[in-house]
């Protein structure tokens, strides 16, 4: 197991991380979640099956840490709304992550800007799809959904971060999410 637990370390660490991290948008607490995924890979590997993807297998992994993470919290819709800083781009460690040196073109903030005000189902599979390059097949597995609700979700989710696009680059809002006084 330690060899294979390393290689999985070694191919899916970031991507792990970078999951996490777009899903709490705080960088202690996604190294935290991300801590228990491999506490759980440990435990269960050796009931892993193969019947999907390690790939699929560890994302579904990170999404039940992250939601157990929610629940644990009171409010957890609440905690995750609270929990964007609107006000400021920045995390606390200034060692910038390759997130953040993206995020200095004005239009990709604008769009994970949008992205972090979606309903967290839309944001899942917005990071699943198109961070992570993850088909509509591996997705469902991950999520434990069937594809149908995976591309369902897809387009509502695409939907909405085209509404949110036209509605900040129009005017009505600021990036904090604020109502503009014109």
């Amino acid at each position: 197991m330690p060899g294979q637990f390393e290689e999985l370390y070694d191919k899916y660490h970031q991507d792990l991380f970078s999951f996490l991290y777009y899903m709490v948008n705080n960088r202690e607490q996604a190294e935290d979640l991300l801590q228990e995924v491999y506490i759980r890979i440990f435990k269960s590997y050796g009931t892993f099956r193969g019947k999907s993807s390690e790939k699929t297998w560890l994302f579904s992994i990170a999404r039940h840490v992250a939601i157990d993470s929610f629940r644990k919290n009171s409010g957890w819709k609440k905690r995750i709304i609270s929990s964007f800083d609107w006000n400021k781009n920045e995390l606390k460690d200034s060692s910038p992550l390759p997130e953040e040196i993206s995020l200095k073109n004005e239009q990709i903030s604008m769009l994970y800007t949008c992205v972090d005000k979606c309903p967290i189902d839309y944001r899942m599979v917005l990071i699943l799809r198109y961070i992570h390059s993850m088909s509509i097949s591996e997705t469902a597995k991950a999520l434990e959904w069937s594809e149908s609700k995976v591309k369902t979700t897809q387009h509502r989710a695409l939907k909405k971060v085209k509404q949110l696009m036209n509605e900040l680059t129009m005017g009505k809002e600021d990036y904090s999410g604020e109502q503009k006084i014109i």
